[in-house]
């Protein structure tokens, strides 16, 4: 969990808060099964195997810095600490501190990732002092025979996982689902998951990095390492009861169009063709994540633009806005506050 900055530098900052949309300088993180096509949303890439996009954090160090307007090269725990209510909203900063309580991300898999799972926010705080981790993804591009691992084919129990994982035939008793460009999931803490190779996504989650790995494919390193397993803390954390994770849904031009409401998190999709209007009060942020096209926001007669990979934060504060242009765009706030 983050503590509060212990230097902010309070100079050149309004005492009155300025609201604009917020552009942050995405970290990047290398992984064993990332790949190159971040470089398709515009990211700049220092190497071969990136496989995320950290667009909006503030988990431990890793605190994302703001890139446009008067509020450039501050980080966001800066900011909330000097303007919580303001850009955190009345009832988030109540419920959260000054804690950002929701992690964006952009993920390209090349390979598969591990079979892994996360804790649920009770299991989590009891043993990491973190909030759990529900998360969802939303498919932005998926080869052809791309698939996901999400939870078990039919209801299992510790017993049963046991015997598979020792016996290596764990993914055996998994369900896998093909995907394409728009699938949506929605991945509850406890549930057993893997991200296919071939997939480049968007991701949803609560402010934690807490992953509990339990197969990894016996790959190793370029040292011949296998990566640290969690096969012990996650025998508490896995529900192991079948769900269909994958959300219906139909989209309308131009209309806000829900996917997921969870009590950490709500996300809907706009297919905007051409205008899109936002009023709201201000209780509650709101984060833009655009998949694809390009669009023109525009608030207080300033002019922002929005195109795919682009991830934006609109404070609180900012409470009339608007879309023009014709792009795909994930809304992600939280409601159940």
């Amino acid at each position: 969990m983050n503590s509060t900055p212990k230097h902010i530098n309070k100079h050149n900052l309004q005492s009155k808060f300025k609201s604009y949309p917020l552009y942050f300088q995405p970290i990047l993180k290398e992984r064993i099964w990332g790949g190159e096509k971040l470089k398709a949303l515009g990211k700049k890439l220092p190497s071969k195997n990136i496989g995320e996009s950290w667009e909006i954090s503030m988990i431990d160090t890793d605190v994302n810095v703001v890139t446009n307007g008067i509020y450039q090269e501050k980080n966001l725990a800066e900011l909330i600490h000097l303007y919580p209510n303001e850009i955190l909203g009345t009832k988030v900063y109540q419920k959260y501190g000054t804690q950002f309580p929701l992690l964006f991300k952009f993920l390209d898999a090349k390979t598969d990732l591990s079979i892994q799972l996360h804790p649920n926010d009770e299991l989590a705080k009891k043993r990491h002092n973190s909030f759990g981790k529900t998360e969802m993804w939303y498919i932005m591009q998926a080869d052809d025979d791309a698939r996901i691992i999400l939870g078990f084919k039919k209801d299992s129990s510790p017993e049963e996982y046991i015997q598979h994982l020792q016996n290596k035939t764990l993914p055996n008793v998994l369900q896998e689902y093909y995907v394409q460009k728009g699938d949506v999931f929605f991945i509850e803490t406890g549930t057993i998951h893997a991200i296919g190779g071939g997939i480049l996504l968007a991701e949803i989650q609560q402010t934690s990095d807490i992953t509990y790995r339990v197969y990894d494919w016996d790959r190793v390193d370029d040292q011949g390492n296998e990566r640290e397993l969690h096969v012990d803390l996650a025998l508490e954390a896995i529900n192991y009861k079948n769900k269909d994770p994958k959300i219906q849904y139909q989209k309308k031009e131009n209309e806000a169009i829900n996917l997921v409401d969870c009590p950490f998190f709500t996300t809907k999709i706009v297919s905007l063709t051409s205008l899109y209007e936002v009023a709201k009060n201000s209780d509650c942020f709101l984060v833009y994540i655009c998949t694809e096209g390009s669009a023109q926001l525009t608030a207080n007669n300033e002019t922002f633009q929005v195109q795919q990979g682009t991830t934006i934060l609109v404070p609180a504060q900012l409470t009339n806005f608007a879309f023009t242009g014709n792009a795909t765009l994930l809304e992600v706030f939280i409601n159940e506050i």
